[in-house]
């Protein structure tokens, strides 16, 4: 049997989350979760306030299909440099400053629409902010992926997470409090929705400011060396054939997409109508705030790094299933509170458990998802794939949740939510039977030596 690898002691664990580069993917991690709610939960609350019935709400899971076919347009960011801003920032910096300042006009024109007037204007809103967000992740994934050396991955997976889920915060428990307040200084609440948007908006210079501090990784200055000459064309053909070819023809290729879509699946179900069912409950926008995304912030950044060290500690098929039956137990807590009622102990208990439970999930499914990104040449384009994938659940088989909930009532539906992830589970007990993850595991060991 081979001896265990020798632990770092205390200081050097911590230390490394504090090197420059671990900082700067923590930073770029707020920046990535910032949007997310913007066109999400927050958007929901934003809606059922303005009495937008939850059919129509169910349906706006689907202003996240840019998530889903991110990939179309990866090998393009792979391939190709921004003008001007590449030229003085780097390939993957230039990207980055040109997708947040996308992002800027997109929450802006969203700021602008009224959802009890013309909904079908803020989906339109809503999908421009989504669109500028799946670009800004294909950057800073490769970005991640490219500037951490294999010492730094667990921390900066870790600090990644922790901070995603920070910059969600701030554009949920904080754009709520936001609202409140501007209605308290004398905003009619349409006007005060939309100055909290204004004020996310100013919010992405965080990560524009990150993007300015950083230096361009290595690999990608080396990279655009290497394709110097080359026309556009044939540097984003390259990019797709190569990224999509070297992954299906892997053995169980399709048998590893299908999990991919359906790891997180039951998570997203019942994560697409979270904000109605608390605002149905009777809980008032502050409560909702505060414990939703306030108390559940600590049980995030605990379930994180609990995850990372799980994802270190075990095998990675133990790990993932370590992480899917978390998600499908938090998710019968809400059966639980549905008959509590407007109970906040309740409440604060089914939200620290869902968030524990699905950070936890999150950073080992992050690690899965970095292993079989294999081929530096690739790197991007791979990810964009894969994450968008993983994007389906929350989108396309999400979004007939509201339908679900208000057909079945909410405690029959969170029990289903539970019951969505048994075809994860057999996939994930196929794959484990094929010996794929051990495949993984050895290709992890030979890149750490």
């Amino acid at each position: 049997m081979t001896a265990p690898p020798s632990r770092a002691d205390w200081s050097d664990t911590l230390a490394v989350y504090l090197r420059p580069r671990v900082l700067i993917v923590l930073f770029l991690g707020f920046a990535s979760g910032l949007p997310l709610a913007l066109s999400g939960s927050t958007l929901l609350v934003w809606m059922r306030e303005a009495n937008v019935d939850l059919g129509t709400i169910g349906l706006f899971a689907l202003v996240g299909t840019p998530y889903t076919i991110k990939f179309l347009w990866a090998p393009v960011v792979d391939a190709l440099s921004v003008p001007i801003l590449s030229r003085l920032l780097g390939r993957r910096r230039g990207w980055l400053v040109f997708s947040q300042l996308l992002l800027v006009a997109a929450i802006v024109l969203l700021a602008t629409r009224d959802p009890a007037v013309s909904p079908w204007a803020v989906a339109f809103g809503a999908l421009m902010v989504a669109t500028a967000s799946a670009t800004q992740d294909i950057v800073i994934d490769a970005f991640r992926v490219e500037s951490l050396d294999e010492r730094e991955q667990a921390a900066g997976m870790a600090s990644y997470v922790a901070a995603y889920r920070l910059g969600m915060l701030a554009s949920t428990a904080g754009a709520l409090f936001l609202v409140t307040g501007f209605e308290r200084y004398g905003f009619e609440r349409s006007g005060a929705w939309t100055a909290g948007y204004l004020a996310m908006a100013a919010l992405v210079v965080v990560g524009l400011v990150t993007t300015l501090i950083a230096t361009e990784p290595e690999r990608s200055a080396e990279a655009t060396r290497q394709q110097a000459g080359a026309g556009a064309l044939a540097r984003v053909a390259r990019a797709a054939s190569g990224a999509f070819s070297e992954f299906l023809t892997r053995d169980l290729a399709i048998a590893v997409l299908a999990f991919v879509v359906l790891f997180k699946f039951c998570d997203a179900f019942a994560g697409t109508m979270t904000a109605p069912f608390v605002i149905d409950l009777g809980f008032t926008r502050d409560e909702y705030a505060a414990i939703v995304k306030g108390v559940g912030l600590a049980a995030t950044l605990v379930g994180g790094f609990a995850g990372g060290f799980i994802a270190r500690a075990t095998p990675l098929a133990s790990a993932l299933w370590i992480g899917a039956l978390l998600q499908m137990v938090s998710n019968l807590v809400f059966v639980g509170l549905a008959f509590a009622g407007t109970n906040l102990w309740a409440l604060s208990a089914a939200i620290i458990a869902e968030n524990f439970a699905g950070a936890i999930g999150t950073v080992i499914f992050v690690a899965y998802l970095s292993a079989l990104c294999s081929s530096p040449a690739h790197t991007a384009t791979q990810y964009a794939l894969l994450t968008a994938l993983a994007a389906v659940g929350r989108t396309y088989l999400s979004a007939g949740a509201g339908y679900v909930a208000q057909a079945a009532g909410w405690p029959l539906f969170f029990a289903l939510s539970s019951l969505v992830a048994v075809p994860g589970l057999v996939l994930l007990a196929i794959l484990q039977a094929r010996g794929h993850f051990a495949g993984l595991d050895q290709a992890d060991r030979a890149k750490a030596r």
